[in-house]
């Protein structure tokens, strides 16, 4: 079915509850694993049903934030979301706490019974007015990003819009966008600190509530950390910051004199060549018929993935006023299907949205196709996994995208990806800074972000742009706000997907079967057992980022 045709129906919480209710009496009355397992697929049924309707709402208020009746039902699912988790926490903490566990667990797996566990810990009952409250700041910061208007010569621009004329190959006119861009935030600025600070003083109740000292420990148990934790994150970081930030200043400085200019402003951040970045040749609509070519010669199973989600139009990348900013894969457990969310603008970030979230929406793909649903719970750093190592996978297809620019693009590409890992670090640095100190101002917050980009970014220049000079440039950054934790998931991504491009580079053929066989193993296994199992090292190991840095400067990037 195509999702423009997808009936949608709101959630009927009281009728739910009903239905968990009994639920959860046939499971406790059931005398044998076998029984109980069967009452779990009736679980299946119910919590797919409201999981695709919130989802069809999240999505048509996404693509429309300004729409009254998605906008209500989106303030609807913020209110009963809490509701629901404790609907499903207590189901969950029933078969945790079953006397045929075993059975159980022979047959969705330990995986899914650790993340049980974390979700136990992670929630109560008498958090559910708390987060109702969460819900309804994270709606609003993504509401106040999504309402940007700026006038360019004319045209009313959103951020996602804007982008074009940020990474501009007129210098000039990046100075222009950029003053409108931190103006934006800058007017701003008062709400967007008080959104932040009263988040993290909601998220630091919730774990006082729960008995922990602060949110970070939380904050891991909701982002289900459930094979490795802080000190591990930690050490990873430590390790960026002494191989992979030099490493990154090597080519900011390479960068820099390919611009031909004398010190990097942050206007000049995401711009790689002195003629401008390669953009994607065509019209959105020629992109997607690329893409859809691309994907039907990279594997059968590929071609089958692509074709579904264009036949039934599971697809919104249009920029479009009002819209939502960003880009995200989600999943429509009633269809089987994946939908893709994002804003094209006419640059690079198009190609790399559809390489990347096709990568989260393939995998979705295969895993929904697992009668096993806990299968398809995967960890946000394994994700990650699926849809980074999908943009070098696709790299021998790009010139159908960039045609004689296609070089630029995959160094460009490369460098990319490499500059990101320090910035990536950094933000999570961050959350860890503020709610180990909650009490913290704005003010502090805004300082400590400062001190961070000396440590990661050192080479950036805030001159002229007074809001991101005194270390504001956070506030862009929805993860910050929405999910806390989550954004080191893509460094740890990323380390591995270059592990996949070194080995593709060598072998393509060997690499894509273990990149697949990546992507079926789904939720199955923890993440560092599933790294061994298709030959990837753990970026948590001491030596991983080092070696990874060492090959990426002999083999890939020219720094003479």
């Amino acid at each position: 079915m195509k999702f423009k045709e997808m009936p949608y129906e709101r959630v009927d919480l009281k009728e739910k509850k009903v239905q968990f209710e009994a639920l959860m009496k046939e499971f406790a009355n059931a005398k044998s694993g076998e029984a109980q397992f069967e009452v779990h697929k009736k679980y299946y049924k119910i919590s797919g049903e409201i999981d695709t309707m919130i989802t069809i709402a999240k999505i048509r208020h996404d693509i429309d934030t300004a729409d009254d009746f998605y906008e209500a039902e989106q303030n609807y699912y913020d209110e009963i979301e809490p509701e629901i988790i404790e609907m499903n926490v207590m189901y969950a903490r029933q078969m945790y706490e079953s006397p045929y566990r075993s059975y159980l667990e022979e047959k969705i797996g330990t995986v899914a019974f650790k993340n049980i566990e974390l979700h136990i810990k992670s929630f109560d009952k008498k958090l559910i007015p708390l987060k109702q409250k969460e819900n309804m700041l994270t709606t609003a910061y993504d509401k106040l990003i999504a309402s940007a208007e700026i006038d360019w010569e004319g045209e009313t621009l959103n951020l996602s819009l804007l982008r074009k004329y940020l990474t501009h190959k007129d210098r000039e006119v990046r100075q222009k966008a950029y003053a409108k861009y931190s103006a934006f935030f800058e007017a701003n600025g008062e709400e967007l600190d008080s959104i932040y600070d009263q988040l993290v003083k909601n998220r630091t109740k919730q774990a006082k509530e729960l008995g922990y000292d602060n949110f970070v420990e939380l904050g891991y148990y909701r982002v289900m950390r459930n094979c490795y934790g802080k000190d591990m994150v930690e050490n990873f970081r430590k390790q960026v910051k002494e191989y992979f930030v030099p490493f990154a200043e090597k080519l900011h400085e390479q960068r820099k004199k390919r611009l031909g200019i004398e010190k990097l402003s942050c206007k000049d951040e995401n711009v790689y060549f002195a003629n401008g970045n390669p953009d994607p040749i065509g019209t959105p609509e020629e992109i997607m018929n690329r893409a859809q070519s691309m994907y039907g010669e990279l594997s059968k199973e590929t071609k089958e993935f692509f074709d579904f989600m264009s036949d039934h139009e599971l697809f919104d990348v249009l920029g479009r006023k009002k819209k939502r900013a960003g880009g995200y894969m989600t999943y429509l457990p009633d269809y089987g299907s994946p939908f893709i969310f994002a804003n094209f603008n006419g640059t690079s970030g198009d190609i790399n949205v559809i390489t990347h979230e096709c990568g989260h929406a393939f995998q979705g793909y295969l895993s929904g196709k697992d009668p096993i649903k806990e299968h398809a719970d995967i960890t946000m750093e394994t994700a990650e996994i699926h849809s980074m190592s999908m943009e070098f996978f696709t790299e021998p297809w790009m010139d159908k995208f960039f045609g004689d620019r296609t070089e630029d693009y995959l160094s460009m590409h490369l460098e990319e990806a490499a500059t990101f890992i320090p910035y990536g670090c950094m933000v999570d640095e961050f959350q860890h800074i503020v709610y180990e100190n909650p009490e913290m101002t704005p003010l502090e917050r805004h300082n400590a972000w400062k001190q961070l980009e000396k440590e990661y970014r050192p080479h950036l220049d805030y001159t002229g742009f007074p809001y991101f000079e005194k270390g504001g440039f956070w506030q862009k950054q929805p993860h910050i706000y929405d999910d806390p934790f989550y954004y080191i998931d893509y460094c740890i991504a990323q380390i591995c997907a270059f592990q996949f491009k070194i080995r593709m580079d060598e072998n393509y053929q060997e690499a894509w079967n273990s990149y697949l066989k990546l992507c079926t193993l789904s939720a199955s296994d923890f993440f560092t057992n599933m790294l061994k199992e298709v030959g990837l090292d753990s970026p948590f190991d001491d030596g991983c980022v080092k070696k990874i840095v060492e090959k990426l400067e002999t083999s890939y990037i020219d720094l003479s």
